[in-house]
């Protein structure tokens, strides 16, 4: 496993319930500001019965990417962040700043 994995791995497993941060929120945390779609590989290629909540994380407008992909992980992204009380709106997008897990900022 790579170091970069490994940190991404373990930035995923931080975020809280009920959150989400962005694939490049998650590369920059990981010294990699320029890796988002790094992290979307590692994410996709996690094992199907992973306890990691790879759902938490989004696009950087709040959009659920996982409904580009085959195999439909959309919809059961969707349904545990709503699940976990995240709201989104009809374009599937988390739009209400109080489910963002911004840890460098002080005020969330």
């Amino acid at each position: 496993m790579t170091p970069f994995r490994e940190t991404v791995l373990a930035i995923v497993a931080q975020i809280p319930e009920g959150r989400v941060t962005s694939y490049g929120a998650v590369a920059a945390m990981a010294g990699q500001p320029r890796a988002a779609r790094g992290v979307g590989w590692i994410l996709n290629h996690l094992p199907a019965d992973t306890d990691l909540p790879w759902w938490r994380v989004v696009n950087r407008d709040g959009g659920l990417s996982t409904y580009k992909l085959p195999g439909g992980m959309g919809p059961l992204q969707r349904a545990r962040l709503e699940a976990e009380g995240v709201e989104l709106d009809e374009g599937v997008q988390v739009r209400d700043q109080r489910f963002w897990w911004e840890p460098w900022r002080s005020d969330r």
